[in-house]
């Protein structure tokens, strides 16, 4: 495909820019962080370079390996602390530290993911694949600065690395609300265009 060489033809046709505060977050295993979402970033990702070996200068190839950065939330803490908790029992019912019944109870009775569905696949993961009811679905939605719905990020079998401390302080002079930093693995996330 050949470059338009004329600079009126290279102009672009949309002309508003992207606002940072424009989007909705919404995760099916966490329903009480989705409203108090705050902040969303769009992970980054890295491509994969090999390199080959010469007496001279290395020369960079590309590789077919990619790495993609953890998404990482905020959230409003609400007065009884529900969401925090939320993400906080699936963490340890992820890495059951006091009893292995952690894990059986979260994922039986707590977890919003039915325990059937589609787990992660085998060749990504191994021989042991893991339940769909450790995992969730999650999307970023982007909006018009009308706040319709353009562009959505659908990221998939998604859980909890961290879960970031909540300060209490009798210091504070003005109340600011509590909010706390969230960090999620995936498999992978898709960018759609509405």
């Amino acid at each position: 495909m050949a470059t338009a060489q004329s600079p009126l033809a290279r102009q672009p046709d949309k002309l508003d820019y992207a606002s940072p505060t424009q989007f909705k977050f919404g995760i099916h295993q966490l329903p009480l962080v989705e409203f108090f979402t705050v902040s969303a970033s769009l992970p980054g990702i890295t491509a994969g370079v090999t390199t080959i070996a010469t007496p001279f200068k290395d020369i960079p190839m590309i590789s077919s390996k990619m790495e993609f950065d953890n998404l990482t939330i905020t959230f409003i803490v609400d007065e009884y602390l529900e969401n925090y908790i939320t993400l906080h029992d699936w963490m340890r019912g992820i890495g059951f530290p006091s009893d292995r019944k952690e894990f059986r109870t979260f994922r039986d009775v707590t977890s919003n993911t039915p325990a059937g569905g589609k787990a992660p696949s085998v060749d990504l993961i191994g021989a042991a694949v893991p339940d769909k009811a450790m995992y969730s679905d999650a999307y970023l939605m982007v909006l018009s600065n009308k706040n319709n719905p353009i562009i959505e990020i659908d990221f998939q079998n998604l859980f909890p690395v961290s879960l970031g401390a909540l300060e209490f302080t009798q210091t504070a002079t003005d109340v600011e609300y509590m909010t706390v930093d969230a960090e999620f693995a995936y498999e992978i996330y898709d960018i759609k265009t509405l």
